[in-house]
């Protein structure tokens, strides 16, 4: 008897809906089971409500994997332009966020992120996508006729089978959302290999006495280059109230391996020495604290950094107090004590190995019909619209591989 369905997609969320909605416009007979009660729950919170589907700039350097060619084939053949093409097919209006002088790239829905699952479920209608939401994976095996998944916990136990099985679970971040390492679980029981993980794009905590002085400043941000591993992000920094957050925070710490310290220059494109030179000389009785406010530095950020330096003018400054002023404003090394966790981790950096996985097809080498696609995958993005894009992508390039 041949198998009910030609694939099953375990995961509704961004790549598993993109991938079901793509492999049913191609005939194929689709089943969607995620274990929540509404499809696409990490794209509804996404981009602060407004979902930050992709970005113009996307591309394989954006991404963090141990083989970072793996992603170069899927992004290739679906591109940002594509994705865009099929928002505005749905009439679905968008903006790009701007920073000043500066284009991101980021592209939000104008109105809300349910538009983006609105589309994609729209797309999976218009495919004869049967989705089953409210059903937890209890098993996963491979027979003869096919691959058997056994749902059940809220429902009924019941058994689904189809030829092809599809993990679009996702990673295991924001587990308040019902994330959980589900996928890692399968790979390993077919065989797959699983590079470790842990929490990324995660805002960073500190110790208490890196953050006492700091604890004034909570809700602080400001703009900053953040270097660590020799990568830098230069975006905004956000003094929070267990630590540091913020875009190039954020950035950073997929890159910061644990009892590392971040140096955080605070005049991005200054030269400090130059600076304060020239401060002594033409603006003398300035203050320390108002020659780091002109800097664009916030007026209680500025205290902080004044603080030590006793000296009440600038042209009273010492060697000694030159060089505290420089290195407090271009090299604050903070070593931070650890992350928020997957509880506040936006995605998971890890996964399946790429090595285990076809880059054309997304399909398991040892496991003909077996298939690994977003978050799941040993492929992390950087913040702002790459995650997302890698999503649509892998779904892309899987549905096209489905025979």
């Amino acid at each position: 008897m041949s198998a009910p369905y030609d694939l099953i997609i375990i995961g509704a969320g961004a790549a598993g809906l993109m991938c079901a909605g793509a492999a049913g416009q191609r005939g194929k007979s689709v089943l969607v089971l995620d274990h929540a009660d509404k499809a696409g729950e990490k794209i509804r919170i996404s981009g602060g409500g407004r979902c930050n589907f992709t970005n113009l700039h996307c591309g394989p350097k954006n991404f963090i994997s141990q083989n970072p060619h793996f992603c170069k084939s899927a992004l290739s053949r679906y591109n940002p332009q594509d994705f865009i093409e099929l928002i505005e097919r749905h009439k679905i209006a968008w903006h790009e966020k701007r920073q000043t002088n500066m284009q991101l790239g980021q592209l939000f829905c104008d109105g809300s992120s349910q538009q983006i699952i609105d589309m994609l479920l729209s797309e999976c209608a218009k495919g004869g996508v049967t989705l089953k939401l409210g059903q937890n994976v209890l098993s996963a095996c491979k027979k003869d006729d096919g691959f058997h998944v056994t749902t059940g916990g809220t429902t009924a136990r019941q058994s689904h089978i189809a030829r092809n099985l599809v993990i679009a679970c996702g990673g295991a971040s924001i587990p308040k959302m019902g994330a959980s390492k589900l996928g890692y679980e399968l790979a390993r029981q077919f065989g797959l290999g699983v590079v470790d993980i842990r929490p990324a794009l995660v805002p960073l905590t500190l110790t208490d006495s890196e953050f006492e002085p700091l604890k004034a400043l909570a809700g602080l941000a400001t703009p900053a280059n953040v270097t660590a591993q020799k990568t830098a992000f230069n975006e905004a920094v956000l003094i929070t109230h267990r630590g540091l957050s913020g875009p190039a925070i954020l950035q950073i710490s997929s890159y910061l391996e644990p009892g590392q310290p971040i140096e955080i220059d605070l005049a991005p494109g200054v030269n400090i020495n130059q600076a304060i030179d020239q401060a002594r000389k033409e603006r003398g009785a300035l203050s320390p604290k108002s020659f780091i406010e002109r800097l664009g530095i916030p007026a209680r950020l500025a205290q902080h950094l004044a603080r030590p330096i006793s000296a009440a003018r600038m042209a009273d400054l010492s060697k000694a107090q030159i060089a505290t002023l420089s290195a407090a404003i271009k090299t604050w090394r903070i070593k931070p004590a650890g992350t928020e966790g997957y509880r506040k981790a936006e995605v998971t950096l890890g996964g399946v190995d790429t090595a285990d996985l076809s880059s054309k097809s997304l399909e398991a080498k040892s496991v003909k019909g077996l298939y690994f696609i977003g978050e799941v995958v040993d492929v992390t993005g950087h913040l702002g619209g790459h995650n997302f894009q890698w999503a649509w992508a892998s779904g892309m390039a899987c549905a096209a591989a489905i025979d």
